[in-house]
């Protein structure tokens, strides 16, 4: 079984043009030869790119090949239940907590507690259908637009006498929604996510949960309780959690859109972002959260326009990073100023001089294409901007190898890796 939205090598082909523009935007100091030396991506061990505990664990192999594109790596993970394909670091961090949930969720269900509020459902009049015993993960998506948008209807139809609450097969869909982000949120997982074997077992106890008053801590009672997986820790992290715990898609719509007006975003675009099919409610809070974190910044309208371009959930992730980055330099480093877009690169002026560039990427090799364009922006230095050339701050998530980190240093940039422990990014 592969693992729902995994991106192919062709969808996020413009990575390694992004690293090329980011060296013809940012050209050398000083006249320099062109580099004689090149990398190729390579395929890696697992061994070479993980920790142990990443590697192995309950329920969980990644395998011992990892695919290397020059910038983000791909794992393939055989798992109790099924095998999966993660695109990024990233990616495998939150695949491997989503196995461990599935593993604690399908205990639950083996369960005494969880049979007799199956029992107690049965019994239940069930105004939503039939379909949502038979086949819940049909019934009600891990993405629940459809819900969504009923929940729009209703809070935009204000001469509609009835409420949502009023409406039994909307309480129960609301309900069934509320239960499992509650155990998304126990188990530290993302209620959104397109995994569509965590979505089936959290529909399973939604619906047990809903219908049949199975509450998270009596499930998980014989497990010792609500022990969270790996769940942050950061005050920020649990603010993030409990918002997207207890606040429907629809509020946290209405949250999201009340922050975006705050820093000028236009209606338009701010409609636009929040409609986006790529991004889930929860990339679309952590977005709008990173932005408006930044205080006065001017520019946050370029970055949303950049992220319209996201096509699917791997893509969502990068600009997710994005903008987390930035937050995370705007509050230890120095205060973003303006944002501006140059390709598919964000620019991040701050007040200390410097040029922040936020890129995402596994680990990034020093390619011939990267080279020539760097040494065809060298020719054509009359293209380059007058006056004194800012500081360059490229901020990576993963590695570089030494090559590419050497040819950042002649050009005057400043790489800083492994910026994961610096910036909180959730996965």
């Amino acid at each position: 079984m592969k693992h729902p939205n995994r991106t192919c090598p062709a969808r996020v082909a413009w990575m390694p043009l992004a690293l090329a523009v980011f060296l013809m935007t940012f050209p050398p100091g000083v006249d320099a030869a062109p580099a004689t030396r090149y990398e190729q991506p390579a395929n890696r061990v697992v061994t070479a790119v993980l920790p142990p505990e990443m590697i192995q664990g309950p329920h969980f192999r990644v395998e011992n090949k990892v695919v290397s594109y020059g910038y983000m790596n791909r794992f393939t993970v055989t798992s109790d239940f099924g095998v999966f394909e993660a695109h990024g670091n990233t990616a495998l961090r939150k695949l491997l907590k989503e196995i461990q949930a599935i593993a604690r969720l399908r205990e639950i269900k083996r369960g005494d507690v969880y049979a007799d509020a199956v029992k107690k459902a049965g019994k239940a009049p069930l105004e939503f259908g039939q379909n949502l015993i038979t086949d819940p993960v049909d019934t009600i998506t891990g993405v629940p637009r459809g819900v969504h948008r009923l929940i729009d209807n209703v809070r935009l139809n204000r001469s509609t006498p009835r409420g949502a609450h009023d409406d039994p097969r909307m309480e129960q869909v609301l309900s069934v929604s509320a239960h499992k982000r509650e155990y998304a949120a126990a188990l530290g997982v993302d209620v959104y996510s397109s995994n569509a074997v965590l979505q089936k077992e959290l529909n399973s106890v939604g619906w047990a949960g809903a219908l049949g008053s199975l509450t998270v801590s009596a499930a998980m009672a014989p497990f010792g309780g609500p022990a969270v997986l790996a769940l942050q820790s950061s005050r920020l992290a649990q603010q993030m959690n409990d918002l997207l715990k207890t606040e429907t898609p629809a509020r946290l719509r209405q949250i999201n859109a009340e922050k975006l007006r705050s820093m000028g975003v236009p209606a338009d675009l701010a409609e636009s972002f929040l409609s986006h099919p790529a991004f889930t409610p929860r990339h679309n809070t952590i977005i709008v959260t990173s932005l408006w974190a930044l205080g006065n910044a001017q520019g946050r309208d370029n970055f949303l326009h950049l992220a319209l371009s996201a096509d699917d959930e791997e893509s969502a992730n990068f600009y997710q990073n994005m903008a987390e980055i930035m937050r995370g330099y705007h509050e230890k480093a120095s205060p973003i100023r303006q944002i501006t877009v140059a390709s598919v690169l964000v620019l991040a002026r701050a007040a200390n001089g410097s040029v922040l560039v936020p890129f995402p990427l596994d680990h990034g090799v020093w390619t011939e294409r990267a080279a020539d364009v760097a040494d065809s922006f060298m020719r054509g230095r009359e293209h380059q901007s007058k006056g004194s050339k800012p500081r360059v701050e490229l901020w990576v998530t993963g590695t570089l190898s030494p090559l590419f980190r050497e040819q950042m240093a002649r050009r005057g940039v400043k790489a800083n890796e492994n910026v994961y422990r610096q910036v909180e990014l959730m996965d």
